[in-house]
């Protein structure tokens, strides 16, 4: 069995223009799930007849769902493990519908040394077409002292 082991960016590994992103289809069953977890039942997610009558005429993804693949590159990728969200903008631009493909990517765009915090711009694309865009804040840990 191979162990994959993700490298941890520390504070003081992070440079501005640092960048990384995580690719995901999105499924049905991705939809329905996100339903579950989150309580979020609304009709244009999961009623193929009411979303027919919607400006987007078929089932479109949470928001939020799309968003979650932004949370999935910091806490995975870039810092990676450790790392403490501190805040979020989203700017929805476009939906996403089942099938699409999503890239979260994020970008290091400023640093705060005293804080150890870092501010990242974040974009989601679905096939080519910006459909989210905003900024996080990130709490992010200091090189462990040995």
């Amino acid at each position: 069995m191979t162990v994959m082991t993700r490298k941890t960016y520390y504070f003081e590994d992070l440079e501005l223009g640092m960048e990384a992103s995580f690719q995901k289809a999105v499924t049905e069953e991705d939809i329905n799930s996100f339903a579950e977890v989150t309580g979020d039942k609304n009709p244009v997610h999961l009623d193929p007849a009411y979303a027919a009558k919607t400006i987007f005429k078929e089932r479109i993804a949470h928001g939020m769902l799309t968003a979650s693949y932004i949370s999935a590159v910091f806490g995975m990728e870039l810092p990676g493990p450790g790392v403490i969200y501190v805040s979020q903008t989203l700017n929805f631009r476009a939906p996403v519908k089942i099938g699409q493909t999503v890239t979260a990517k994020v970008r290091v765009v400023e640093l705060f040394p005293a804080k150890r915090r870092a501010r990242f711009e974040c974009i989601c694309t679905a096939d080519g077409v910006t459909v989210l865009e905003g900024e996080a804040m990130l709490m992010v840990p200091a090189r462990p002292t040995t």
